[in-house]
């Protein structure tokens, strides 16, 4: 097969999303094999132009990247007028896979996309008005012509059906995976004092708003170290002798501050899956969730579950995370070992095996 794999969302600085494209991508290189050709694509700005080579550095498609200059407005017309199709810029494919930005019109071959979480739909006032319309749009366009829509989560498997009426056998789910420099073994951050770790874009859903106050509850306990960037929506007030800030981490220096934290908490409202659950626990850190089920999946039973709601609970199962540790981290590392990109591969090409099958 010829498989066209769009990346548009690697031009801007990785988050979930991005980290879950990229990590596809690189398990749909590795399971391919010399079989199939896969030609990433991106329709984007000039700034994607740079960005985009330099996510997929490595990667053996990088020698068959289309980067095409086309800007979000473009992109988005270009969506909406069904034309011209995507074999224009690219040649014939068999399958097209497109991401979360846009929705390309193509004349033949499997339609494929990934949905990453429902929030737009369950939770609008979560998310920007560009963000709700936009995927608005797409999730109305995969419910109608995809042959294939790969999840990341039995959870939001099960989104997509109840509000999407996607038929079941046309979903696939494909749990992420975790990148090479997630392990205990490395640099460990100082940060000059003990540590709770919270990752995420700072955004209504990743509930700051109780985490901090779960924080300054801890009786003269450790630092709460915050690894996110700029968002949207109220925020707490992070400013505080026991709360730091550190904006934007890069990937590369991720895996140093899990292994530095006492403990990771994540008491998030509502996720398609949560990765940095698995991230910490791969590090070899005690993990701190919201009991909210959408993160079932990445905790196991390898972490403190919480009331995300109730600052009290978030604090004690911070308490109960350090009396533990040597447990939740064996338990922990045996849960993250079972998450690998090569799997995700395989399930993209099983599932656009299918598709075309169900197309004779």
């Amino acid at each position: 097969m010829r498989i066209a794999f769009d990346v548009s969302p690697l031009s801007h600085p990785r988050t979930g999303i991005g980290n879950y494209i990229l990590g596809s991508l690189a398990g749909l290189v590795e399971a391919a094999g010399d079989g199939h050709e896969i030609v990433a694509f991106a329709p984007t700005s000039l700034r994607g132009r740079r960005a985009i080579p330099e996510a997929l550095a490595g990667l053996p498609v990088d020698r068959r990247l289309r980067v095409l200059p086309f800007s979000h407005r473009f992109r988005m017309a270009w969506s909406r007028r069904g034309r011209p199709p995507v074999e224009r810029f690219l040649g014939a494919v068999d399958v097209v896979h497109f991401s979360d930005w846009m929705y390309p019109p193509q004349a033949g071959g499997v339609r494929a996309t990934t949905i990453h979480d429902l929030v737009p739909l369950r939770f609008p006032e979560w998310v920007t008005a560009r963000t709700a319309e936009m995927h608005g749009e797409k999730y109305e366009n995969a419910r109608t012509t995809c042959d294939v829509v790969f999840v990341n989560s039995e959870f939001t498997a099960g989104d997509v059906v109840e509000l999407l009426g996607i038929p079941r056998e046309r979903i696939v789910v494909a749990r992420p995976g975790l990148a090479r420099g997630f392990t205990p073994a490395g640099k460990r951050t100082d940060l000059g004092a003990p540590y709770v770790l919270g990752v995420g874009t700072l955004e209504p859903r990743k509930n700051l708003a109780r985490l901090v106050p779960a924080a300054r509850l801890l009786d003269g306990g450790p630092l709460l170290a915050l690894a996110g960037g700029e968002g949207w929506g109220a925020q707490p007030e992070l400013a505080g002798a026991n709360v730091r800030a550190l904006g934007f981490v890069a990937d590369a220096e991720l895996p140093g501050l899990y292994r530095g934290a006492d403990v990771f908490v994540y008491p998030s409202l509502f996720e398609g899956f949560g990765i940095p659950i698995i991230e910490a626990m791969a590090c070899g850190t005690p993990v701190v969730a919201s009991a909210h089920p959408s993160l079932d999946e990445a905790a196991g039973d390898a972490a403190v579950r919480v009331d995300p709601e109730d600052p009290a609970a978030i604090a004690a199962g911070i308490v109960e995370a350090i009396e533990r540790r040597d447990e939740l981290v064996a338990r922990g590392l045996e849960h993250a070992a079972g998450f690998r990109w090569r799997s995700v591969g395989e399930a993209l090409l099983r599932g656009y095996e299918e598709a075309r099958a169900r197309r004779v």
